[in-house]
């Protein structure tokens, strides 16, 4: 049984396993033990904080197998991008330029270094076992933060992003980061984004061109990579699409992938979730694969279960489900189907 929950210091050895085999590009998941232990150690501080709106938290989710204690997969929120540094991004638009005298107008994609993003709350940290690829896990592990989103929406931004992977090739390689970025640091793809993890893209960023620049003279292949999802953040992106998630101008500062944003109130897990009561009950009849949480804060749980829920009732869990989701009679739940 597999179940989400807020992280504890006592998953950092497992946490950091996971960072090992993260894909590179997510670096909010730095293979770094005292990295690991600081943000594990600030997802606890935010899960007790008392806030009446969105600051500097970070609320870090692990997926855990209750059977084994192993955990499969983590996600993460950080309630304000850009708090205490500039969330830096590259915003991808036209530059029109016009000449009276010969009567033309033409328009040129830039790409400019902003911090328009500021603000938002972002989903980062992503990552699962390759074997729950592609099952309903995933859609637990990324979607039951919306679900917690819907629960605590005082302690997040009207709007939320992620950034998805952009394309690098199978040794590491990155044809926008050498397009753009390795002429100003002179660094590996990889190194840098090892680097944004360990320390923070503010450094970076800073040293990065401060003009437009113009996408036509960046080779082809540099171009190509501009929006495209790497192979394995499809399904990262593809789960967030299907909750009303949208690309929009902006792309990741490093290897060109596409920014997702939507209003937190349109997020189809928060606007179509149920909300009802816990009745325990020794069997069930299952009618339907459900997403299930409870509302708490510190001892928030969500995990994928087969029931029978009818609006406006009183929902039956047995009690190994009222265990896992640390619920008892009369507790308030959210539901959504899968």
């Amino acid at each position: 049984m597999l179940v989400l929950r807020p992280v504890e210091l006592t998953d950092l050895p497992q946490l950091q396993q996971l960072a090992r085999a993260s894909l590179v590009g997510v670096t909010s998941l730095p293979d770094d033990t005292e990295r690991l232990r600081t943000r594990i150690l600030d997802s606890c501080a935010s899960f007790e904080k008392h806030v009446e709106g969105h600051g500097p938290e970070n609320y870090f989710f692990v997926l855990e197998d209750r059977s084994t204690q192993r955990l499969r997969g983590c996600s993460e929120i950080l309630a304000t991008a850009g708090f205490s540094e500039p969330f830096y991004s590259l915003r991808n638009r036209h530059f029109t330029s016009a000449s009276r005298e010969l009567n033309i107008e033409h328009g040129v994609p830039t790409l400019s270094l902003c911090h328009d993003l500021n603000g938002h709350t972002l989903l980062r940290g992503f990552h699962i076992d390759a074997a729950l690829e592609r099952t309903p896990s995933s859609e637990l592990l990324s979607r039951a933060r919306l679900m917690f989103m819907g629960a605590h929406a005082q302690r997040f931004a009207q709007a939320v992003i992620t950034e998805i992977v952009g394309y690098s090739s199978e040794d590491g390689q990155s044809p926008f980061w050498d397009a753009v970025g390795k002429h100003f640091f002179d660094l590996p793809y990889a190194e840098a984004e090892r680097l944004c993890g360990l320390e923070s893209r503010t450094f970076l960023a800073e040293l990065m061109p401060q003009y437009p620049i113009y996408v036509p003279m960046l080779p082809e292949a540099a171009q190509a990579c501009i929006g495209q999802i790497h192979p394995a953040g499809q399904e990262a992106f593809d789960i967030l699409e299907r909750e009303g998630f949208e690309t929009n101008s902006y792309v990741d500062l490093f290897d060109g992938g596409p920014t997702l944003y939507a209003r937190l109130s349109n997020v189809r897990s928060i606007a179509q979730s149920l909300t009802a009561t816990v009745q325990t009950a020794p069997a069930i009849d299952a009618l339907g694969r459900y997403l299930v949480s409870n509302d708490s804060l510190t001892g928030y749980r969500a995990m994928v279960a087969e029931l029978d829920v009818q609006p406006g009732q009183p929902v039956n869990l047995s009690a190994e489900l009222c265990a896992a989701l640390n619920v008892t009679d009369g507790s308030p739940i959210r539901l959504i189907a899968l």
